[in-house]
């Protein structure tokens, strides 16, 4: 159920985004104490992205999650920039983190909602 998009200015390798990809669902499955089966993780590197006058090193995330706890988010974002910082070289204070809580009735699985 979790879904993590992230868009960044950096040139990743297919390598290195499914390195990626493996590392931020892990992140997350900790973060939510949720079952990695069920995340799925989208990146998009090499974008043409600009933050505060510069093109120098940024991302933006967005996690969505059915029954994403508000009080968890300061942790996940803080979990979200340390990863990003070490795997993909961009500062914290250059990287966005949108989170949404999705309503079961709103989010579609195997012919279904849950």
């Amino acid at each position: 159920m979790p879904y993590i998009k992230l868009q960044t200015n950096q040139v990743l390798s297919e390598e290195e985004q499914a390195a990626l990809c493996n590392i931020a669902s892990e992140c997350v499955a900790q973060s939510l104490e949720k079952s990695k089966q069920y995340i799925m993780v989208t990146i998009q590197s090499d974008m043409t992205m600009a933050f505060a006058d510069g093109y120098e090193p940024c991302a933006f995330v967005e996690l969505k999650s059915i029954g994403l706890p508000a009080d968890r988010t300061a942790e996940l974002s803080r979990n979200i920039s340390d990863l990003l910082q070490k795997n993909i070289g961009v500062p914290p204070q250059r990287t966005y983190i949108e989170f949404s809580d999705a309503e079961r009735s709103m989010w579609g699985w195997n012919g279904r909602t849950f």
